[in-house]
């Protein structure tokens, strides 16, 4: 296909002045044939095969950047749920291995490492338990590992005694570490219907139907979106919908080019391109500004829900049209504190926790970076998490929770977690109880899928 001078222009104007960027490049490596005869020993040889398939990884990602000038943010890996890996080895204490993934990650210069998690929507076994309570000082302690516990899905229903479990863990969590506002549950993600090629953290593991190894690339662009946007003032929803459609086209073109050549160098399979809009806390790089560009006063006021339905679809169907290796979220991210204009509707009242879990019913990806009050009580979180992987499960689409219980403060009071986390309101919680309903044992059985209404 010929390219234009004018699209070489505006791609340029994409990256310079409208924050368009690759957020990360992912190395996905399976660890399905590493053993050990003690924790120890796998702890060890899963240092030797990751450090071994990633030794060119970060070098790799720095020279194509600046190849095509084209900034990349994170460059992370993704493992196989450590959890299946540590099953022959009965052990209580899963942290050695966290360690290793941790001094793995330093040691190759990447920024994150994912897949210290299980996946357990349908039941528990020992080495799942052992991993939910190694969750939490893992997290505490390591710079580098993040954790994803699979709690959900559209087949198995609700495992509500893992979710109360998480939730447990997620409270210790945020605990171990309140004197950094609790920040380590920032590395935490509980899903419904988790993606196995997700190259966004902290839900990134590499599934077990994948191969040995893949690159996954993950776009961005809500600036770019939103300028594309406040050129059309009184253009009507059709004309809004094919220019969302038309910039998702671009940018992921960008994330092809970028992920198809790094693999190349690499010699490892490419994997897929997350078509996921994934804000920062930059002014102007924010979905809640997209939808105000659509005509809303603030994000959250009524017809938020309509046009982040139409944003999520209008993305999926021009970044279809520029890759057929598309995969993992592919939605829209709505991060409390990651995304300027989220925040400034939450100071202001336009969305509440409820209004968020609304609007995650027709985008992806969850409650995701919201801060509410440290005394929240673990049942109360987990009848948070409960309603959220009931969306996930009845709508048969991903949807995950990240919340911060920061220790010390209240609803009102404001959080920074710095970088690309930000910073937020604490968003008040429901003070009515929900402790007998989440105690109970046992799973929330899947939907009928046929008979829908």
């Amino acid at each position: 296909m010929p390219i234009s001078p004018q699209e070489i222009l505006e791609t340029i104007r994409m990256i310079r002045m409208e924050h368009l960027d690759i957020r990360t490049v992912t190395m996905g490596i399976s660890l399905l044939d590493v053993k050990g005869d003690s924790i120890e020993a796998l702890a060890e040889n899963i240092y030797k095969k990751i450090t071994g398939k990633a030794k060119n990884l970060k070098a790799t990602v720095e020279e194509v950047s600046s190849k095509y000038d084209i900034p990349i943010a994170n460059t992370r890996i993704t493992v196989t749920p450590i959890a299946l890996i540590a099953r022959a080895n009965e052990e209580d204490d899963l942290f050695p291995i966290a360690e290793a993934l941790d001094r793995a990650g330093k040691d190759l210069g990447i920024d994150y490492i994912g897949g210290f998690g299980a996946l357990v929507h349908k039941g528990c076994t020992p080495c799942d338990i052992a991993l939910m309570n190694s969750i939490p000082k893992a997290l505490a302690k390591l710079e580098r590992v993040c954790s994803s516990v699979n709690v959900a899905s559209t087949k198995s229903g609700l495992n509500m005694e893992a979710i109360l479990l998480m939730a447990e863990k997620l409270k210790e969590t945020a605990e171990l570490s309140a004197e950094r506002d609790s920040v380590a549950c920032a590395k935490l993600v509980i899903y419904c219907n988790a993606p196995e090629d997700n190259p966004f953290m902290a839900g990134g593991f590499h599934g077990v139907g994948e191969g040995e190894s893949a690159i996954n690339v993950a776009i961005s662009g809500p600036g770019t979106v939103r300028s594309a946007l406040s050129r059309l003032k009184d253009a009507s929803f059709n004309e809004l919908t094919e220019e969302i459609k038309r910039t998702a086209f671009k940018i992921t073109r960008v994330g092809e080019l970028v992920g198809r050549e790094i693999s190349a160098k690499l010699g490892v399979p490419f994997g897929i391109v997350d078509l996921s809009l994934a804000p920062t806390p930059e002014e102007g790089d924010s979905i809640a500004d997209i939808l105000q560009a659509m005509g809303l006063e603030e994000c959250g006021a009524p017809g938020s829900l309509a046009a982040i339905a139409l944003l999520t679809d209008a993305v999926k169907k021009g970044g279809l049209f520029a890759s057929s290796s598309v995969g993992g979220m592919s939605g829209t991210f709505i991060p409390l504190s990651e995304d300027a204009g989220m925040a400034r509707a939450a100071e202001r009242g336009s969305l509440s926790l409820e209004k968020l879990q609304a609007m995650t019913a027709v985008c992806s990806v969850g409650l995701d970076m919201v801060a509410i009050p440290g005394d929240t009580p673990v049942e109360t979180i987990a009848g948070i998490i409960a309603d959220e992987m009931a969306i996930g499960m009845m709508n048969n689409k991903t949807v995950g929770v990240r919340i911060i219980p920061v220790i010390g403060k209240k609803a009102g009071e404001w959080v920074d977690f710095g970088g690309l986390l930000g910073k937020a309101p604490i968003i008040p919680v429901s003070s009515f109880r929900s402790d007998a309903f989440v105690r109970r044992k046992g799973r929330i059985q899947a939907p009928v899928t046929s008979f829908t209404n």
